[in-house]
């Protein structure tokens, strides 16, 4: 298709203008570059991320798994390798400004604070004992002399022949906790990229192992929001013996849902029990007693992880029940199966997760796209070159002017009723929360329990801009709590808006809708000489529909944090003085200081959140109905209102691309 086109291209006389100019430019639109479908994997140390990767994929050995401990911080990617036959690793270093100032705050962390432990572990990782003298100039280049790449170019990569071997490679980078090691360079690191040749289930897939929570790093925090947010399906995975109890799986969906939803556009989550064939012991030992007991096991762990997820009411805000499914898998099980007996899959379900991952694959349009694309353009210059039907063209394009007119006026009504509801609503989140906005600070201010140590936590808190995740798991986030009101009075009117599956279409599916109508002309006897031109339109129209929906997608992510980012924001000042505070009162201070703050700063705090979310909306409604208008209206004058150009017989071309289009459809 792309030999087809381009030798088109070059066919297109070089006169300068309009006509030829827009065929051109269609042409170089067809290449629109390949976006993957994302999947997130999360889970704790130990749980068997890796392992489930690994046989998910069929590459045993790529990720490591077992006795040495996984970095809680670098963000893993597992993808195609179309380029060649190597299995390859990208290493994606912070950069060195970033480090400085890390090397601060854990210098910082050191004295009353409870990241304390955390900076003493993560320093030793790279520095062994010298990080305690303190003349001692940490970012000189001999701490760095095997890895120049981070002071140079800001990443290195890594090419085996063997996935075993790669990973042999890389697990300094990523991991810690082994003697035979002598420095662990993942307090660097970013993000790892891993490209895994004649792979089908990642053709169109990216795997991702993802930390349970963001990080101190600033560009790690950052890429780690911009990840979550990408997924299309999320991944939990937990040990099937603790999977309904264990608290941490569960705070990873609390803490990430509606980054996740709302805020994202993951349509799936999908909670992966490992493990399976692990069972407990019985006078029943033969093989169709334990088959029993598996699946029994099997069962029952579903049941309990349903109804534990039925309880989730937050989450449950952002995702239905029937977003949400349980598997039980065994990757040891998989593997041992594959060469006995591939059909027995009792104890694992990790056949259906691959085949779950071979249709997001098959869900991928590009090739169709690009196909469904050139036949469009060709039927246009082929229609283009015949000088018949001049009235009838004119008769059709005033025609669909008329449809265009209609059309816009119903996407107008339709986006003016969602922002009138959204300003309603989030009017109400305004006043909710500047009436209950200091009673949900003093929830967070003056904990319950841990009282006594809590100034440690409060440090941290303010030392990261509101944010912090506390030794024992808890997430304190003052932003997001102070947002609260605002999120819960959108939130389900945000899902319906902007709905994460993609049948259903933005703005009550306003925009799949919207249509020329050139599907009932094309059929009509007199419209057959402007036949091409219609299937031009026909095509461009489902493409524009395409692209609108890809930009709705991503503008409604940063439409939906804008309500966060302005309370983060606002709050920073204040956060910036409370971090000062050192020695005999410094809790009451820090505490103090933030609630001063919200006091002065709640009658206009809220309202400016309010105004930036419909600012953005506003830009939005603005941008999809100037891009229906610009769009269409251009493509119905040149198509049916443009004669007498010198264009090439494209007759053969279109013949074999609508072959092409035939087979696909």
């Amino acid at each position: 298709m792309k030999e087809i086109m381009t030798g088109v291209r070059q066919k297109l006389p070089n006169q300068d203008n309009k006509f030829n100019k827009f065929l051109k430019n269609k042409i170089k639109e067809l290449e629109t570059g390949d976006k993957t479908e994302q999947v997130g994997v999360f889970g704790r140390t130990g749980a068997g991320k890796s392992s489930l990767i690994n046989a998910v994929i069929e590459e045993q050995g790529l990720l490591p798994s077992g006795s040495i401990s996984a970095c809680t911080s670098v963000i893993i990617k597992v993808k195609a390798n179309k380029l060649n036959p190597k299995y390859e690793a990208k290493i994606e270093f912070i950069t060195k400004e970033e480090w400085e100032e890390e090397l601060w705050t854990l210098k910082h962390s050191l004295g009353d604070n409870e990241d304390a432990q955390d900076s003493v572990e993560t320093l030793s990782l790279l520095y062994g004992e010298e990080w305690k003298n303190e003349t001692a100039n940490l970012m000189d280049k001999k701490y760095f002399k095997d890895i120049p790449e981070f002071l140079n170019s800001g990443s290195k990569s890594l090419t085996r022949d063997t996935a075993k071997d790669l990973c042999s490679a890389f697990v300094k980078y990523t991991q810690s906790g082994s003697k035979e090691v002598k420095k662990w360079y993942w307090p660097l690191v970013k993000c790892v990229t891993f490209r895994v040749p004649n792979n089908p289930r990642l053709q169109h897939v990216t795997l991702v192992d993802l930390p349970g929570n963001g990080d101190r790093n600033k560009s790690r925090d950052t890429m780690w929001k911009k990840v979550i947010k990408s997924c299309s399906t999320v991944w939990i995975v937990a040990e099937i013996n603790r999977a309904a109890s264990e608290k941490e799986p569960w705070e990873i969906l609390k803490e990430s849902c509606s980054l996740m939803g709302n805020g994202g556009e993951c349509q799936q989550i999908h909670f992966i029990c490992t493990k399976s064939d692990h069972i407990g012991g019985s006078d029943d030992h033969s093989a169709a007693g334990v088959r029993a007991r598996i699946l029994e096991k099997n069962k029952e762990a579903k049941i309990k992880v349903r109804a534990e997820f039925s309880k989730l009411k937050e989450v449950k805000k952002q995702f239905s029940e029937e977003c949400f499914e349980v598997f039980t898998v065994s990757s040891e099980e998989f593997l041992r199966k594959k060469h006995l007996d591939p059909d027995d899959t009792v104890f694992t379900e990790i056949p259906t997760l691959q085949k779950y991952l071979q249709d997001l694959n098959n869900r991928h349009t590009e090739t169709f796209n690009y196909v469904s694309g050139a036949r469009g353009i060709l039927s246009l210059i082929q229609g283009a070159s015949s000088r018949e039907g001049a009235d009838i063209k004119t008769t059709v394009s005033i025609e669909l002017e008329g449809n265009l007119s209609h059309e816009l006026y119903i996407v107008r009504k339709t986006m003016k009723e969602t922002f009138t509801a959204f300003e309603k609503r989030l009017s109400e989140g305004v006043e909710k929360s500047k009436s209950s906005c200091e009673k949900v600070l003093k929830s967070v201010l003056y904990p319950t329990k841990n009282g006594s140590a809590f100034h440690r936590s409060l440090k941290s808190v303010v030392q990261k801009g509101g944010i912090h995740k506390t030794t024992k798991g808890k997430l304190i986030n003052i932003n997001m709590k102070l947002t609260s009101c605002l999120t819960d009075s959108i939130d389900e009117g945000f899902k319906k808006t902007f709905p994460n599956e993609r049948s259903s279409g933005p703005f009550n599916g306003v925009i799949n809708k919207f249509s020329l109508g050139t599907e009932k002309l094309i059929i009509k006897k007199e419209c057959k000489n402007v036949k091409l031109q219609l299937t031009f339109l026909k095509t461009e129209e489902e493409k524009m529909k395409t692209n609108l929906n890809k930009l709705i997608r991503e503008r409604k992510k940063t439409i939906y944090s804008s309500l966060t980012t302005t309370i983060e924001e606002t709050m920073k000042p204040c956060y910036d003085r409370a971090k000062l505070f050192k020695g005999h009162g410094m809790l009451n201070k820090m505490r103090g200081t933030i609630e001063n703050h919200v006091r002065r700063s709640k009658d206009v705090m809220f309202d400016q959140a309010k105004s930036t979310m419909m600012k953005q909306l506003r830009d939005l409604n603005s941008d999809i109905l100037e891009e229906l208008e610009n769009t269409m209206q251009e493509s119905i004058h040149l198509s049916l209102k443009t004669d007498g150009v010198s264009i090439p017989d494209v007759s053969e071309q279109l013949k074999m691309v609508n072959n092409y289009y035939n087979e696909l459809t």
